[in-house]
């Protein structure tokens, strides 16, 4: 009698759990265009599918239990299971597209934007410049340092054959150069005739001659324009007097 009493129990619950856990169809609707992959997850029998190419699905589900509705392109949703979900049709469920949610954009153009901004690069990390980035590859020297940073067959023969001393040459006129350019900035030509009394046609051999100072070069590197012009008004005696020229008279003093 107990037995039968069990296997009678087990049957109606087994023809309970049935009843209540039924696979259900649907598709999903939008004003996109694109439906397929939608996810679909019943979060309370852990079990999801996906959409086919035109928006249909169908999962296994019971009264009660919650669909969860996602995709890249579309804002996620839930529905809850109710029992008038059941019957001949379809269950359907809408899906707004994000793209409604966008505001508008503003395009602003950001200047100093680059790979040490981004992060790609760290900020302080060291560039080459093109000379120094030769003489590296050459000899395995830091060009802005002369540290060795590498042994090997090819550094030894470019020393041997001079290929590595006139690379470094090439560093330092490169240098040089750079130098002159930012005095250039720093300085109008007028300061070097009115002011230093340099000949007009002796500024630029007076530009080739401070760059050779260590004193001035030192103040440049720190951005310290007022040591640089103090130093400056002392080369620039110097090389009138090592040059014997006579100090320039511009115009405005003739008249």
């Amino acid at each position: 009698m107990i037995k039968r009493l069990l296997l009678f129990f087990m049957f109606f619950s087994l023809l309970g759990w049935a009843q209540s856990d039924t696979i259900i169809k649907g598709k999903v609707v939008s004003t996109s265009s694109s439906l397929e992959g939608i996810h679909i997850l019943n979060l309370n029998k852990g079990i999801g599918i996906a959409t086919d190419d035109r928006g249909y699905f169908a999962i296994r589900v019971a009264i009660g239990d919650t669909l969860q509705f996602s995709a890249i392109h579309l804002i996620a949703t839930k529905h809850i299971i109710e029992k008038d979900d059941f019957g001949e049709n379809l269950l359907f469920v809408e899906m707004k597209s994000k793209l409604n949610e966008l505001e508008e954009v503003t395009i602003v153009q950001y200047k100093n934007i680059n790979a040490v901004s981004l992060g790609i690069i760290p900020k302080n990390q060291k560039t080459y410049t093109p000379a120094e980035r030769k003489l590296k590859a050459a000899s395995g020297l830091d060009g802005q340092y002369g540290t060795n940073t590498k042994i090997g067959l090819d550094p030894l023969l470019n020393w041997i054959s001079g290929r590595t001393r006139m690379l470094k040459k090439e560093v330092q006129i490169e240098k040089n150069e750079f130098l002159i350019d930012a005095t250039s900035d720093y300085y109008q030509k007028e300061y070097f005739t009115d002011v230093l009394k340099i000949p007009e046609d002796y500024v630029d051999g007076f530009l080739f001659y401070i760059v050779e100072n260590s004193r001035f070069v030192m103040a440049m590197k720190d951005k310290n324009k007022t040591m640089a012009t103090f130093i400056l008004s002392e080369l620039a005696v110097e090389y009138l007097k090592v040059s014997e020229l006579q100090p320039s008279i511009s115009d405005k003093n003739e008249k």
